[in-house]
């Protein structure tokens, strides 16, 4: 059995985001605003989720400098946090989901554990880049963070997603961010994840590397 498809990964690569600029409006964007939609747009092949993406004004210059830096990069679970190409960072991204003391953390106080691993956040998190694919509650409990005075992240990438408080964490991110003072990207809806958010910051990475498409 023999079948009639594309080997080279360059090639696919190409030929994917050839198709996805043909079926998307990226022109009113910048050229790194676009390689993060396109990569959403990827993420999910679903071209008209690309106008669910929001960024906001300085989301892909404070997120590239902050990259350039070091800067640590924040999960909230370890699959978002394998979904950062490593080829590209010099210090492996955090996950604190299965630190010490958080599972228990978390049941004694009732909350999400991913809620309950954001204190171990503390400590890195001003000037870091933030990855947000899975729990609408890490949204909201950093955004509360956030508003009673915890060191402000260089951008938020905030992608969760499902159905019980997905879409509201992100209207959310998108709703206070001037008001908080942080950058942001998001996809707003129930659509995200671990795959849409790392890739997001996958992107602008890219940009940094002048891996453009």
């Amino acid at each position: 059995m023999k079948f009639d498809y594309i080997h080279d990964p360059s090639l696919i690569e190409n030929e994917s985001f050839r198709q996805i600029r043909t079926l998307t409006d990226l022109d009113h964007l910048s050229i790194e605003a676009q390689q993060v939609v396109m990569r959403v747009v990827h993420s999910v092949g679903i071209p008209a989720v690309a106008s669910q993406v929001r960024l906001s004004e300085r989301a892909c210059q404070s997120g590239i400098n902050a990259l350039k830096k070091g800067a640590a990069i924040l999960c909230d679970v370890e699959m978002v946090k394998q979904g950062i190409t490593k080829r590209m960072i010099k210090t492996d991204p955090l996950c604190f989901l299965n630190a010490e003391g958080v599972p228990e953390r978390a049941k004694a106080t009732g909350e999400t554990r991913t809620m309950a691993a954001l204190t171990a956040w503390l400590p890195y998190l001003e000037g870091s880049v933030v990855v947000i694919g899975n729990a609408p509650t890490a949204l909201f409990r950093l955004l509360e963070m956030i508003d009673q005075g915890a060191p402000k992240p260089a951008l938020i990438i905030g992608m969760p997603v499902g159905f019980v408080g997905a879409a509201e964490s992100k209207q959310a991110l998108w709703d206070v961010h001037q008001e908080l003072g942080i950058e942001c990207i998001t996809l707003l809806g129930r659509e995200g994840g671990s795959a849409v958010s790392s890739a997001s910051c996958n992107a602008l990475l890219r940009c940094i590397k002048g891996e453009l498409y």
